[in-house]
């Protein structure tokens, strides 16, 4: 997995190192309310954070960068692919931040950068997002990279006890900003 580089921000592979890193914000509620997690109360759930990211890459079926600040080396957010189609060219993306860095266009830096990576890099067609209808940042953020919000996907994914609905939202290649 490559790094990638922005104006602001470095985004590269998490390691265990990093742990205490998203933990710090992974344990913060604002930040995972629609994640579909509770917040971490231990670094042990960071550790297998970082393990799943590891097993995407090793599986084929995603890979998660870690987002830093240029000249910085804590991780303060991640910004990734999942679910990975190869067959069909196409892939989610999600992403979350911590709430100290809000506002500060860093996850629309990210996500920029992590889009043009997937079509130009790995030959993605389709980028989708899946969002919680409450989640209005992320949606708005999506929006303003030129997803179109499909629908709703009703009961979509089972967390912490219930069935959430999530919009859909895509991008197609010939969509992106150049």
């Amino acid at each position: 997995m490559i790094t990638l580089k922005t104006k602001r921000l470095i985004l590269r592979p998490v390691t265990a190192d990093d742990a205490a890193d998203v933990f710090s914000y992974l344990s913060k509620p604002e930040v995972v309310r629609h994640m579909g997690l509770e917040p971490f109360t231990t670094v042990e759930e960071a550790l297998e954070e970082i393990a799943w990211y590891d097993a995407i890459v090793r599986d084929g079926t995603g890979m998660r960068w870690g987002i830093t600040l240029t000249g910085q080396d804590e991780v303060i957010g991640s910004c990734g692919f999942l679910n990975v189609s190869s067959k069909h060219h196409r892939t989610e993306i999600g992403f979350e931040l911590s709430s100290a860095y809000w506002g500060q266009g860093i996850a629309g830096e990210a996500l920029e950068a992590v889009i043009r990576h997937g079509f130009v890099e790995l030959g993605f067609h389709r980028i989708e997002a899946l969002i919680e209808p409450e989640n209005k940042a992320s949606q708005r953020l999506v929006e303003r990279h030129l997803f179109t919000r499909e629908g709703l996907l009703r009961g979509y994914e089972y967390t912490r006890g219930n069935y959430d609905d999530l919009y859909m939202y895509s991008l197609l290649e010939h969509e992106m900003c150049t």
